[in-house]
């Protein structure tokens, strides 16, 4: 049996893990290897991918950024979030907003020192990466429509991020064969800032109540659901055209299914979207865009499957 100070300490990670949504890490390191096995490199082994270690430093280094960023989030979200979410506030409340703190200058202290030994270019991109996700949650949230897409434009950053790693490697003379992988990973980017980008202000309508007591000026405190939700419309018929580039003039592989599984999906979304008036029913809508950000993730994989049945062999020849 635990002491009760033990079982204070177990309370108090699993709220640190809350906090930085440790649930969501593994995802962003897996999207960032597959994209750079699938879509960045694929001329490149894919144990060689694995086992580069300044790409580790890389793709950690996002992670950690992203996990910190979850924290000053969280910092400056702790009022609101008692309105609105106050079974996770009440769990994360265990750890002090001190606690929080350290933890936070620790992760980026981390972070930009991998990113320095690297290069001093990564050093430079996520001091700057850091400090644009401090001004988000800072400044920017409050506001409509910048907040929304700066916060889409910030979940992306991290691909670019693995994008300039292997292009910082890549002659000026090179660099036009290599337009087509920058073409596909971009139109990757597009279409998943667009689902971040609605599935941002399918939070709004969500969090509407908290938004309201804490002076947030989002689009539905401004201007209404009903504007809201034509703008996620909009939002949501716009994904068509990063998807039409991948279809239809790059080849994806088997991937294309998951995208006409997604159009599906999406047609379903926006007839539930006209239907939904309360929190519960925005929460299902919030459960549905992580699904396919997630789903999407992992059908990486679908545009070279191959490479799922000859790992054994990439492993035994190196």
């Amino acid at each position: 049996m635990l002491s009760r100070q033990q079982k204070l300490l177990v309370m108090k990670i699993v709220s640190l893990f809350s906090v930085v949504r440790g649930y969501n890490i593994p995802i962003i390191i897996l999207a960032q290897y597959l994209s750079a096995i699938f879509i960045l490199a694929p001329e490149i082994r894919a144990l060689d991918i694995l086992l580069d270690f300044h790409l580790f430093l890389i793709v950690f280094a996002s992670a950690i950024t992203i996990a910190s960023g979850y924290i000053i989030n969280n910092f400056y979200d702790s009022q609101k979030d008692l309105i609105n979410r106050p079974n996770k506030s009440m769990l994360d409340r265990l750890v002090s907003q001190k606690t929080k703190l350290n933890v936070y200058f620790s992760l980026n202290f981390l972070a930009v020192l991998m990113a320095f030994i690297v290069s001093w270019r990564a050093f430079l991109f996520f001091s700057g990466y850091i400090f644009m996700i401090w001004f988000y949650s800072h400044k920017i949230k409050k506001y409509p429509i910048i907040g929304n897409l700066l916060s889409a434009l910030l979940a992306v950053t991290p691909f670019f991020a693995i994008l300039l790693y292997f292009y910082n490697k890549i002659s000026f003379e090179e660099i036009e064969n290599h337009m087509s992988h920058f073409v596909v990973i971009s139109a990757h980017a597009v279409f998943l800032f667009l689902l971040l980008l609605i599935r941002e202000m399918i939070k709004d309508l969500e969090n509407l109540k908290g938004d309201l007591v804490n002076d947030y000026r989002t689009i539905p405190v401004l201007y209404g659901e009903k504007i809201s939700k034509q703008i996620i419309t909009v939002l949501t018929l716009s994904t068509i055209l990063p998807v039409y580039v991948l279809v239809n003039i790059y080849d994806v592989g088997y991937m294309d299914i998951y995208f006409y599984v997604c159009f599906a999906v999406l047609l379903f979304f926006l007839i539930y979207l006209w239907k939904s008036d309360s929190k519960e029913q925005y929460l299902r809508l919030h459960n549905v865009l992580k699904f396919l950000i997630v789903s999407g993730v992992c059908c990486i994989v679908l545009i070279n499957p191959s490479v799922l049945w000859h790992g054994r062999e990439l492993i035994s020849n190196y």
